[in-house]
């Protein structure tokens, strides 16, 4: 019978976490790097770093902590667990409950959030195993995923003809766009660029002290980088990507409204997308949320624009399960998912005027 344990990372596996979390199945994720761990410490977020050993495989996953007054502690496996079959989450699920018990830790819940496709016999696995389906955090539970495996000439064929034209067409006249240097004038023209994505969408923010570590932390780790579009000399399109192993990431992205290049924000794509595919060796970039694919066509979907810009270059959208809790103390998780929740979020926007999770 396939079973699993829990336990805390040791030392050393948490000073080279981004080795383990890389080797794990499914190749690691971006929300589990020891760079984004450090970001939410900052943030109200106790990082948690755990070890789950199966009879086939260890599996390293980032847990991040929110203290609740009078209730305790939810645990958020954000992105995780990162696990070789379906089946897998609810051993490694029951495994961290065990050991949250065993070692007297007052958690109330665990929120997961696996990279596994959505599909009925998956949503009936996780709901026999005693998960509750929740509200999804993440924009890229569902997302357009770009296989980055074939050399350019065909990885430029693979696009769709929208995305294509737009490519040749930015380039043939001749688009100004490039890798910029992470320097402090950089990251607030990056900043002021996003802003404008705000003013066009639901979009809310986060503060620029947020955005400056995030970016700062994954530079330094060698794995982020930004490229501007420039019109006159003047920044117009601005994108920081991530390389963390073999996948890349379309973290962050703003443009300027009722520019004249046309093509501009494809060929900022395309040329971190075959500069991470030469430099980094990425086989797979991730442009980071569209909308599910069951509403891509609503036109009054608040990423609607989005979605079609991200699906010029990937032509469908992956669909993952998205978020569920598993209940650790039945009576707290019920206050928590009847009123605690809820007055947590808006404490903490007030406070704060940032997201809570």
């Amino acid at each position: 019978m396939r079973d699993f344990s829990a336990r805390l990372a040791t030392a050393e596996e948490i000073a080279n976490w981004d080795k383990h979390v890389l080797a794990n199945p499914g190749g690691g994720n971006v929300l589990q790097s020891a760079s984004f761990a450090e970001v939410k410490s900052h943030h109200g977020w106790n990082p948690v770093y755990l070890a789950f050993t199966g009879p086939d495989y260890v599996t390293y996953t980032l847990a991040i902590e929110k203290k609740v007054p009078a209730l305790g502690s939810l645990w958020y496996l954000i992105k995780g667990p990162d696990v070789a079959a379906p089946e897998d989450v609810p051993l490694v699920v029951n495994a961290l409950a065990r050991f949250i018990k065993e070692t007297r830790r007052k958690v109330f819940a665990i929120k997961v959030e696996p990279d596994i496709v959505d599909s009925e016999e998956v949503q009936a696995l996780f709901t026999g195993a005693g998960f509750i389906k929740t509200f999804n955090l993440q924009p890229n539970d569902s997302t357009a995923l770009l296989d980055t495996t074939p050399d350019e000439e065909q990885l430029l064929k693979n696009l769709s003809s929208r995305g294509r034209n737009a490519v040749r067409r930015a380039i043939r006249e001749g688009a100004d766009v490039r890798r910029v240097e992470p320097t402090e004038e950089n990251m607030r023209t990056m900043y002021r660029l996003m802003a404008y994505i705000e003013d066009r969408s639901a979009a809310r923010l986060r503060s620029y002290e947020y955005y400056h570590r995030f970016w700062s932390n994954f530079v330094a780790a060698g794995q982020g980088r930004f490229y501007f579009a420039f019109e006159d000399g003047e920044p117009t399109v601005g994108a920081f990507v991530i390389a963390y192993g073999s996948k890349g990431t379309y973290k962050d992205g703003g443009s300027k409204p009722k520019r004249s290049q046309y093509g501009d924000s494809h060929l900022v794509q395309w040329t971190a997308i075959t500069e991470l595919k030469k430099e980094c060796g990425i086989v797979q970039y991730d442009f980071c949320g569209t909308p599910p694919s069951s509403q891509l066509k609503d036109k009054s979907h608040p990423h609607h624009g989005l979605g079609l810009f991200k699906t010029s270059f990937s032509k469908t959208v992956t669909d993952f399960v998205g978020c569920y809790d598993f209940i650790v103390d039945p009576v707290r998780y019920r206050i928590w998912n009847s009123i605690g929740e809820r007055v947590a979020r808006q404490i903490y926007w007030r406070r704060h005027q940032q997201p809570f999770y």
